[in-house]
């Protein structure tokens, strides 16, 4: 029997890690994510299995989450074969070298602070460093085609579908035989939405033995985007009109890319008053220009920019500030901006910078349109804190706090179950990338629209499949 143990993402978001060990001695791991918030600790324990054993690493998509342990893994012994979407390996590149140097530039930091106290022994090394990153990509990899299906051999199969999460994010379904029996699992990735600005609706699935199904959002329902469009829009008028400036904290791959589209589309309209734009984030930057390189795989919507302008998220207003000077310079406009900038939960980047500088007026305005994990400080600014600190000093939080949810690149309860409901064959459903209690009041909500029984995906937990 095939056995599946998550070591990530189980009564968690993050840290999505899943094995699954066939009964031909195959094993294959979806995903190798990082924790983050209140269980980033476990990013330094041990994985749970032996890296070198495992033979495929499937690869859902590019964010944080579902590839930030990877050149661990690397480093403490795989040496696999990678199955992924290749636009999900260049944006994996850009969010694994960032996340590297954060790290290194962090450890440098409290090392030097360690030892005025003699306390060098203390510091925790890095995960990984540049290098590590750079060892991944030495691999072998299989770039997948969705819709096309792969043979990895001894009678093992693999479909990527079009998860609408991010660029070429992707449902997998493996596909294998025991006991003369053919068996399908299906992982669902994150799943995004069938209204997103920039993303294709998520690809229908008819049968799977077991799926493994996101539910961060499987306790409530998003905006509808019209709704978010008409409040972010009233955010950024009212907030104007008093000479403020309005910061977005944005996920630099999927959300800025919808946020710019919602601003270009809102400067079409002629509902955007004049002012200036900055995409104040390196990460992000990059993450649009394999956007752009990708355009195909984006939604008609894209594409239809694209053809009028030549370009899909550029116009007048908007202004890129790679450079750390230039993203200094915006501290010297007084009003009137709209500033977005990582990290999108808050836990590092420039978003600091300017929290420190704007946060403590009252005139500004603070617009969280992302999941915020517990033990970050989006989620303890969305939780109500008046006071935070930012490089050991401490911020009074004066700006109007709003939380725009129907941004989210997350499907919410009805989009999940809507999904669900197209299988004519569904055996077993489990539940892995959410909190607990909200995955709870998702698997009541499974069984009294869908007549299924739902299990809640325990660490580490065996399951038969």
């Amino acid at each position: 029997m095939a056995i599946l143990q998550s070591y990530g993402a189980a009564e968690v978001v993050t840290g999505s890690c899943h094995l699954l060990q066939l009964h031909s001695g195959i094993n294959i791991l979806i995903d190798c994510g990082m924790f983050q918030g209140n269980v980033e600790e476990r990013n330094f324990e041990a994985f749970g299995f032996e890296p070198s054993t495992v033979d495929f690493l499937l690869i859902t998509h590019a964010h944080l989450d579902h590839v930030g342990r990877i050149p661990k893994l690397v480093k403490e012994g795989f040496k696999g074969t990678i199955v992924t979407n290749r636009s999900t390996m260049d944006l994996a590149e850009v969010v694994l070298l960032d996340s590297a140097h954060l790290m290194e530039e962090e450890y440098k930091t409290q090392y030097r602070k360690a030892q005025r106290r003699g306390e060098e022994k203390k510091v925790k090394k890095p995960l990984y460093k540049t290098a590590d990153v750079q060892s991944v990509y030495h691999l072998p990899m299989i770039f997948a085609v969705y819709d096309q299906q792969i043979d990895l051999g001894n009678g093992i199969f693999i479909n990527f579908k079009n998860a609408g999460h991010i660029l070429d994010s992707a449902i997998i379904e493996v596909i294998f035989e025991e006991d003369s029996v053919k068996k399908k699992v299906v992982f669902s990735g994150d799943l995004g939405n069938d209204d997103d600005l920039v993303m294709s609706s998520p690809e229908i699935i008819k049968e799977a033995d077991a799926l493994f199904i996101e539910s961060t959002y499987g306790d409530r329902n998003h905006k509808g985007v019209e709704e978010s469009d008409a409040e972010l829009q009233e955010v950024i008028l009212e907030t104007f009109k008093n000479d403020g400036n309005v910061l977005i904290p944005s996920f630099a791959i999927e959300r800025t890319q919808e946020i710019l589209c919602l601003l270009k589309q809102m400067y079409d309209r002629g509902d955007l008053p004049a002012c200036k734009i900055f995409l104040d984030s390196p990460m992000a930057i990059r993450a649009t220009e394999i956007y752009k390189r990708y355009h195909e795989e984006l939604s008609e919507y894209c594409n239809a920019f694209l053809k009028r302008d030549g370009t899909i998220f550029d116009f007048p207003y908007l202004y890129y500030t790679l450079r750390v000077e230039d993203s200094i310079k915006i501290n010297s406009e007084e009003s009137r901006c709209i500033i977005i900038a990582g990290a999108g939960m808050c836990n590092g980047g420039r978003i600091l910078k300017h929290f420190k500088h704007r946060l403590w007026n009252k005139k500004n305005a603070l617009v969280f349109v992302g999941y915020q994990v517990e033990g970050t400080l989006g989620r303890k600014i969305v939780d109500g804190a008046r006071r935070i600190t930012v490089y050991g000093e401490e911020i009074i939080v004066k700006a109007k706090v709003h939380t725009i949810n129907g941004f989210s690149a997350h499907a919410d309860q009805n989009g999940l179950i809507g999904w669900m409901n197209n299988f004519t064959r569904l055996d077993k459903v489990f539940l892995v990338h959410g909190e607990r209690d909200k995955q709870e009041i998702f698997q009541q909500e499974i069984k009294r629209r869908l007549h299924k029984k739902a299990h809640i995906v325990e660490y580490g937990e065996k399951i038969g499949i």
